[in-house]
């Protein structure tokens, strides 16, 4: 038996929530969230080398992963996997990026199920940004 974190009454170890006050996890001396969460020591211009998420904070908001290579559901950095991704080589199932392998991308170039590309595109549903502006 352990004092919950926020009431101090005593509860089991393995409790998910405290009987009394209802705080998530309250044997843990600290608990920022559900899920995983690894950042590298080792940093390239400020950011981890490496950067993984699939977490969310207690108030339900996810954590993205930002770092060299981001991966996680939501990732932001040089070389991203993710489900929403923002990077300089992405491979997402949504993204904006340099370079793209996505099912549906914004891209200098890529390869996507639906996309918009700048240089060059491919795949089932793919148009050029200047072919678009031309057709307005």
């Amino acid at each position: 038996m352990k004092p919950c974190r926020e009431c101090k009454h005593e509860i089991s170890e393995q409790a998910m929530s405290c009987p009394h006050c209802g705080v998530p996890y309250p044997a843990k001396d600290k608990w920022d969230g559900w899920g995983f969460e690894y950042k590298s020591k080792t940093k390239l211009f400020g950011l981890p080398l490496l950067h993984i998420s699939f977490k969310y904070r207690p108030t339900r908001k996810p954590v993205p992963a930002k770092g060299i290579v981001a991966i996680g559901q939501f990732a932001c950095g040089i070389f991203t996997l993710s489900q929403f991704g923002v990077g300089v080589v992405s491979v997402s199932q949504f993204t904006i990026a340099g370079f793209a392998l996505a099912q549906f991308g914004v891209a200098y170039s890529l390869v996507a199920q639906m996309g918009i590309y700048i240089y060059e595109g491919h795949g089932q549903f793919v148009r050029s940004l200047k072919d678009l502006i031309q057709m307005l």
